[in-house]
């Protein structure tokens, strides 16, 4: 799935570029809340095997979702605050594994402490890719592919 560019119209991508990498306490904090993947980078991310390190956030009104690397003890799952302290699965010894892979999400990519503010933006326009149908019916393909759909009807 390719985002599709229009006239002067640019890509999330091409308006939120990657920082720099950084470990400083600001950055570290923002790892260890995961970002969120556009619609396109999680389906590769599926593709590529990650389905079962992924978690499903729900919006506060349950319309719609988004899937996010898991915290840990969230893997394939619903997000739960319980685990929200843990951190992302991928953060292990203070270094991102999927960082430079070529999946890291795109939020994550962006946030950094130089632009501290900026990210909500961001964060706000991979959400209303993932109100789409093609977000959706991702959602559905990985419930399918990680068996949470299963899960649910126990």
């Amino acid at each position: 799935m390719q985002q599709k560019k229009t006239k002067n119209k640019k890509t999330l991508a091409e308006k939120y570029p990657p920082s720099e990498p950084c470990s400083c306490e600001i950055c570290m904090q923002y790892c260890k809340r995961p970002g969120w993947w556009t619609v396109a980078e999680a389906s590769k991310a599926i593709d590529a095997g990650y389905g079962n390190r992924m978690m499903l956030e729900m919006s506060p009104d349950k319309t719609f979702g988004v899937l996010s690397p898991a915290f840990r003890g969230c893997e394939a799952d619903f997000a739960l605050n319980i685990h929200a302290n843990k951190g992302c699965n991928f953060l292990k010894n203070n270094l991102c594994e999927i960082h430079g892979t070529g999946f890291q999400p795109l939020e994550c990519r962006f946030c950094h402490h130089e632009r501290r503010g900026q990210g909500l933006q961001c964060h706000l326009e991979i959400e209303n890719e993932w109100k789409t149908k093609e977000g959706q019916h991702l959602i559905q393909k990985w419930g399918d592919v990680t068996g949470f759909w299963e899960r649910l009807k126990i």
